[in-house]
C-alpha cells in the first residue's frame, strides 16, 4: 500500500482519537473544531472506522454512543439526531443506523444480545414508518443527512440502511421482501428504466432518477443490488463522472454525493437551494470525503479492487486538504467535511469525524480485498 495511503491511515487514527471525547456528557465529537455536539448520524456511520481500527479507546466511545442512545431513545422507539438529547428529534435515519450499527457491533464484540430491549423498540418504530404497509420506508424531505435537500417519500439511502440490517440482524426473508420491493420498475419501486443506479427516491407517479452515491454504494454494499447491477453502477458512475469533468463541472477523480447537479430550471428545484444548496455544492453535488469512503468500498464489494485502489489515492488527495489551519494538525491532514465540486476546495469544517473515519474503513477494506462487517 502506499506511504501516502499508510500516513492518511495514521492521520485518521489521530483525529478519532481527538474527537472521542467531547463537552458533552464525554461523547465524541462530530468535528475537531466547528461541531462539539454528538450527532447521531455522524458518530453511528463513524462506527465503520472505528470498528476497522481495532482501537480500544475508540470502541469504547462506539459503545459509550450506543447505550446512550438506547436511554435516549424515545418512547416509541426513535433514535434523537442528537446523541445525549431525547428531545431533538425528527430524523429518518438514525434509527435504521442505530440497527445497522447495532448488528456490526455485536457480531466484532460476540454479544448477540447487547441492547436487546432498545433493538426491539427500535425494530417496532421502524415497522410504522412504512407508507402503504409493505416493506420500503417513507420519510419526510429534509430529514435524512441531506438537511438541505428534498428526499420525498420512498429514499434510497433509508431503505438500503434498512435492508442492511435487517440482513446482520438475521431477518433474511424480511431483507428479502424490501429487496424485491425495491428492485420492482414501471414506478413501484427505484429502477431507473435505462440506467443501472437506483432512483434517489420515489413516491407515486414522482421520483427523481439522479445519482445518489451513498444511497447506491450502501445498495451495493448491502446486497440490494445483485452482482451484474453492482458492477454496472460502478461503470455506469465512472462515465458519468467523466462527463462532469468534461464540462467543466467536476474537478476532482471522485463522484459528487449527488449527480446530475439539480439546476435553478428544474422543477424539482426549491428556493432555499439558492441559499445553501448551488450546483455542486452541499447536498446538491458537492464532493464528501464520508461518501467517497462508501464509493470505495462499494467498488471493492463490486470486484473492482484496480478502480477502488485508484479513487483511494484520489481520496487520499482530497482528505489532505483543510479549509483552515489546525493548531496540530496530524501529518497535514484537514479531513475537511466537504469539497465543492467545481474546483475541489474544502467549504466544511476540518478534522469531521465520519471523513476520518470513512477513510480508515475504505483503506482497510481495499488491503483486505473485501467490504468489511456487511
Amino acid at each position: 500500500m502506499d506511504a501516502s495511503i499508510q500516513a492518511a491511515k495514521s492521520a485518521a487514527l489521530d483525529v478519532l482519537l481527538h474527537n472521542a471525547s467531547g463537552p458533552y456528557d464525554a461523547l465524541p465529537r462530530t468535528a475537531g473544531w466547528g461541531y462539539p455536539e454528538p450527532y447521531t448520524r455522524d458518530l453511528l456511520i463513524s462506527a465503520l472506522g472505528i470498528l476497522a481500527s481495532g482501537n480500544q479507546v475508540l470502541l469504547l466511545s462506539l459503545r459509550r454512543v450506543l447505550t446512550t442512545l438506547a436511554r435516549t431513545q424515545s418512547p416509541r422507539g426513535q433514535m434523537p439526531s442528537l446523541v445525549h438529547d431525547p428531545e431533538d428529534r425528527g430524523a429518518s435515519d438514525t434509527t435504521p443506523l442505530f440497527l445497522l450499527v447495532l448488528g456490526m457491533f455485536r457480531r466484532f464484540t460476540g454479544e448477540p444480545g447487547f441492547l436487546h430491549d432498545a433493538a426491539a423498540k427500535a425494530l417496532q418504530w421502524m415497522d410504522y414508518q412504512t407508507i402503504d404497509d409493505r416493506e420500503l420506508v417513507g420519510q419526510q424531505p429534509t430529514s435524512d443527512w441531506r438537511d438541505e435537500q428534498w428526499v420525498l417519500g420512498h429514499g434510497l439511502f433509508v431503505n438500503a440502511l434498512v435492508h442492511g440490517y435487517r440482513k446482520l440482524l438475521g431477518m433474511d426473508a424480511r431483507a428479502q421482501a424490501l429487496r424485491i420491493d425495491a428492485n420492482r420498475a414501471n414506478g413501484r419501486g427505484f429502477v431507473t428504466p435505462g440506467q443501472p443506479t437506483y432512483a434517489t427516491w420515489f413516491y407515486k407517479v414522482l421520483r427523481d432518477p439522479r445519482c445518489d452515491v451513498l444511497g447506491n454504494s450502501l445498495a451495493i454494499l448491502t446486497g440490494l443490488a445483485d452482482p451484474a447491477r453492482a458492477r454496472a453502477m460502478a461503470d455506469w458512475i465512472e462515465a458519468g463522472c467523466a462527463g462532469l469533468r468534461a464540462r467543466g463541472e467536476l474537478a476532482v477523480e471522485l463522484p459528487p454525493c449527488y449527480f446530475p447537479y439539480l439546476q435553478p430550471v428544474d422543477p424539482d428545484w426549491h428556493p432555499r437551494y439558492a441559499a445553501y444548496n448551488h450546483p455542486g455544492h452541499y447536498h446538491n453535488g458537492g464532493v464528501w470525503p464520508f461518501v467517497c469512503g462508501f464509493y470505495v468500498a462499494a467498488l471493492v464489494a463490486a470486484g473492482e479492487q484496480r478502480l477502488a485502489l485508484d479513487k483511494l489515492r484520489a481520496l487520499t488527495a482530497l482528505v489532505r486538504v483543510a479549509r483552515k489551519s489546525p493548531p496540530t494538525p496530524p501529518d497535514a491532514f484537514g479531513f475537511n467535511e466537504w469539497c465543492r465540486a467545481q474546483d475541489g476546495r474544502p467549504a466544511g469544517e476540518d478534522w469531521q469525524t465520519w471523513s476520518a473515519s470513512m477513510y480508515l474503513y475504505a483503506a482497510t477494506c481495499v488491503e483486505a480485498g473485501e467490504a468489511r462487517f456487511f
